[in-house]
């Protein structure tokens, strides 16, 4: 793919032009960048890991390192608390965040879109010996609803109501596990289903259905789609994930989708933020033979409604001039 345009490269003299002094300082002393991902079984903790190898090779005097967390609901508390400096993230949790609800009452974070990256699917994840098809059918049963802290929960509970279930009374065990402890759960006959936000295909649910003796099974929700915007707003939309994107899986699985971004402070210097998106914008390449997902980093998502909340002006402005229609 293309490097960036002449056009591009203006904008970003003009964003290094406007940073404050105190940003060239830091970067003549070394900046530490943290990156805050997710678990290790999902997608966003080894794109990350690239990311963090392409912006410590490109930037001088930068080194970007890669921290584990819950998922984004704990990325944008710790970019709140600057513990971070940038972050993976759903857009539902930014919302969350910059309106100051939900999670975020009280404590709202001035989160910016840096990038839309790709798109996270929801998986409803059982086997075919639970004798689950439906969410319906998940009640009475032991399930996960993902990590504390997890842009999976925050959209497992979301799910949850708008297929009228009680997340606190209608199943038989809930567990707040992250994809690879629920996939051994299942394996060990302790769990029947869980939730997973992920960009696919993901590590712990191909774990799953390459495992002996089980049959993956995916359950289809994304009739409950509009019923859910009309509560939380437009940050949902229905996919589809093909059959055979993992191991056994038969059919295609009609799910519900939200967008996923690079997020930073909105006091993240103009220079800073420009010369990130530069180098991995550059990258994009590279950053899909370390994931798949990556592939979905494209100019044509670069759209303001995707982002769910405000650019990051440099962005906006490295944005357009790469010819992004954002609106």
């Amino acid at each position: 793919m293309p490097g960036p345009t002449r056009r591009a490269a203006l904008a970003v003299g003009a964003a290094a032009l406007a940073a404050p002094a105190l940003s060239r300082v830091a970067r003549a002393q070394g900046t530490q960048l943290a990156i805050a991902t997710g678990t290790t079984g999902g997608v966003y903790y080894p794109l990350g890991g690239g990311l963090a190898n392409i912006l410590s090779r490109a930037i001088p005097g930068l080194s970007a390192t890669v921290e584990v967390t819950g998922g984004s609901v704990a990325n944008n508390q710790l970019l709140g608390a600057g513990r971070v400096g940038m972050i993976f993230s759903q857009v539902d949790a930014c919302v969350d965040a910059v309106r100051g609800v939900e999670r975020f009452r009280g404590r709202p974070v001035n989160v910016r879109a840096l990038a839309v990256i790709y798109t996270n699917r929801m998986q409803v994840v059982t086997t075919a010996a639970a004798g689950v098809s439906s969410l319906a059918d998940l009640k009475g049963k032991r399930v996960s609803t993902g990590a504390p802290g997890s842009a999976t929960e925050l959209m497992a509970f979301r799910l949850i109501e708008g297929a009228g279930l009680d997340r606190e009374k209608d199943f038989r065990a809930r567990e707040r596990l992250s994809p690879a402890e629920s996939t051994n759960a299942i394996k060990d006959g302790k769990l029947d289903a869980y939730f997973f936000v992920s960009g696919i295909p993901t590590s712990a649910i191909t774990d799953l259905g390459a495992s002996p003796g089980v049959t993956l099974r995916l359950v289809d929700h994304a009739e409950f789609t509009d019923k859910i915007v009309e509560k939380h707003g437009p940050v949902y939309f229905p996919e589809m994930i093909p059959a055979g994107t993992y191991p056994g899986q038969t059919t295609d699985n009609k799910q519900m989708s939200v967008a996923n971004i690079l997020g930073v402070l909105d006091t993240m210097p103009a220079e800073q933020a420009a010369r990130i998106l530069e180098a991995t914008w550059k990258a994009r390449d590279e950053l899909a033979q370390v994931h798949a997902e990556a592939r979905g980093f494209t100019l044509d998502r670069q759209k303001t409604s995707a982002a769910g909340v405000p650019w990051h002006p440099a962005a906006e402005a490295f944005w357009k001039a790469q010819g992004a229609q954002l609106a």
